[in-house]
């Protein structure tokens, strides 16, 4: 299906202030930021999108989407169940270095921002967690078939307690600017899955 002029108006737009939400957050990105990163007038962008929410919203979905792709694209050239679970490890221990994670992990940073805030963030947040929930327990799941992964534990504590250390250890590292807290928490998350493994 071939997208309208409008439709890439709104993908242009979308993809232009996507690094900007994520780095600012709902609350701190201004239309005059919207029109900066565009080049278009606050009519044009009030044009293709109702309002500020709209956009915000459309944005935590593209952030989201090229976040989970990278995922899906790493895990795919993984053969081992625990080798697809470390993909994690290793692309949010690199965050700084990949672009669709400038300015940290838009899960993260949008459910801090709009837990007692915005709503419709939050609720896109909380599915976003719940996709990621999902994912793990999928490749648990197919990976104790494929005998690779222990069978006796609780694969949703786990998944729990993998994305709380990966998105703690993000927090401490923007929070501070060190490095040492995600390190420890990906060292940790490593020891999870190493328990796992056969």
């Amino acid at each position: 299906m071939r997208m309208t002029k409008a439709d890439k108006t709104r993908q242009f737009i979308i993809e232009r202030t996507a690094p900007i939400f994520n780095r600012k957050g709902y609350a701190g990105t201004s239309i005059a930021d919207i029109t900066a990163a565009t080049g278009l007038t606050k009519g044009s962008v009030y044009g293709n999108f109702q309002n500020k929410d709209e956009v915000a919203l459309a944005v935590f979905d593209y952030n989201f989407g090229v976040m989970s792709s990278i995922v899906k694209k790493n895990m795919a050239e993984q053969v081992n169940a625990a080798d697809k679970l470390r993909v994690y490890l290793t692309l949010y221990s690199e965050f700084i270095k990949i672009p669709a994670l400038d300015g940290g992990c838009p899960v993260l940073n949008t459910s801090v921002e709009s837990d007692d805030t915005h709503e419709g963030l939050k609720q896109k947040a909380g599915n976003a967690i719940d996709a990621w929930y999902k994912t793990i327990i999928s490749v648990i799941k197919v990976g104790r078939e494929k005998k690779e992964i222990r069978q006796k534990f609780d694969e949703k504590e786990f998944a729990g307690a993998l994305i709380a250390l990966i998105e703690g250890g993000l927090m401490l590292a923007k929070v501070t600017g060190k490095m040492g807290g995600l390190k420890a928490a990906m060292k940790q998350a490593g020891k999870m899955i190493d328990e796992i493994a056969k």
